[in-house]
């Protein structure tokens, strides 16, 4: 396993190089052909292919889930809307911050400095203490109840998701001299499905849906429907996005070998998780909407919203999406893969003892 693991760090090496240089290519390609048109967009469809294909060379749950992720779905985003003129990525941007926005989960900050948000507040190492205290269940998960099991590994992802996005702002800010918008804004404070989404849960990919799949569906639908109503179908239309690139990555994730084509087999319980979200959150802003204009100021307490919203995005991800990510044993490959680190760690451990036992004795 550790030799797996070798090779694993050395394939992220090359896939992250490759993309660098494929989003160099992209900028170069923005200073020679005009933004909008289908001229740019031939151009760099070449560079998406190459993002798409390039997680296949990884395996592993902890390199390569992120990296699936982030240049399967938001790179390549970025660069689409990058070949229509839109979006966060421009040619005149210096190299060293085309780069850095075109790879990584990081958006620049648009609100003015004097009311900047801190990146890390005090509920995340709060929540690093709470795994801490609760990974030594892992081994007895056999005695748990299933659910338990699922919030564990909830809890687990989401803690890593921060953590991960944390890392890439912190230096990126460093490096760049730049500030940055927050990845996460505390879901779990969420009021409703509107806030959840469109607020505070994975703020980056909604800024890269909204732009590429939500504002074209509104103006298309505002043709048939109106001004009032073309939100609905435009919110459907991007969940289905979102459990489409969720399934992409979820394929990357469950594959055993190295840049080969396994069988698809679709996590329909995933899918029906984000088209039920999306259904779900159309009849709310329909319902706000209705109240809105009969002049109706009715709402749910705060306390009541944020109860109901809590539980409801809960309980359908433990039904829904978790058991998705178990199929495709997500979690049985981390566990290998954290056990494989530990081991590695240990022997880095032994050698230095040994070696500085013998510094130490030759010294006296």
């Amino acid at each position: 396993m550790r030799h797996l693991m070798e090779g694993e760090a050395l394939n992220l090496i090359m896939v992250w190089t490759t993309a660098a240089a494929t989003v160099c290519y992209c900028r170069a390609i923005g200073n020679f052909i005009p933004k909008g048109g289908s001229s740019r967009f031939a151009a760099i469809f070449p560079a998406i292919v190459i993002l798409l294909l390039l997680p296949l060379r990884l395996t592993s749950v902890h390199l390569g889930g992120p990296t699936a992720f982030i240049l399967s779905w938001l790179t390549t985003f970025k660069l689409l809307l990058f070949s229509f003129g839109k979006g966060p990525l421009h040619h005149l941007l210096p190299l060293r911050q085309f780069v850095p926005l075109s790879l990584l989960p990081i958006k620049l900050q648009n609100y003015p400095p004097e009311i900047q948000r801190p990146s890390l507040n005090y509920a995340f190492p709060t929540a690093i203490v709470v795994l801490a205290t609760l990974i030594p269940l892992y081994t007895a998960k056999q005695s748990l109840h299933p659910k338990f099991v699922l919030f564990l590994y909830s809890l687990h992802m989401y803690i890593g998701l921060e953590f991960i996005f944390f890392v890439f702002s912190f230096f990126t800010r460093k490096l760049l001299g730049v500030q940055l918008e927050p990845q996460f804004d505390q879901p779990y404070l969420s009021t409703s499905l509107q806030d959840f989404w469109g607020r505070r849960w994975n703020i980056v990919v909604h800024k890269v849906l909204q732009p590429t799949v939500y504002q074209p569906v509104v103006t298309a639908a505002t043709r048939l429907l109106g001004t009032r109503w073309a939100p609905l179908p435009a919110i459907l239309a991007t969940f289905a996005v979102s459990a489409a690139m969720h399934e992409l990555v979820f394929y990357y994730i469950k594959r055993e070998r190295r840049g080969a084509w396994e069988p698809w087999e679709p996590s329909w319980d995933a899918i029906c998780f984000f088209m039920l979200h999306g259904t779900c959150l159309a009849f709310e802003v329909a319902v706000k909407k209705w109240l809105r204009a009969r002049g109706s100021k009715w709402r749910l307490p705060g306390m009541v919203s944020w109860i109901l919203t809590v539980a409801f995005v809960y309980e359908t991800a433990l039904r829904l999406f978790f058991p998705a990510l178990a199929r495709c044993r997500v979690y049985e490959k981390a566990t290998r893969e954290l056990n494989a680190v530990m081991e590695f760690g240990k022997e880095v451990y032994g050698v230095l003892r040994f070696a500085c036992f013998h510094v130490t004795r030759n010294e006296e």
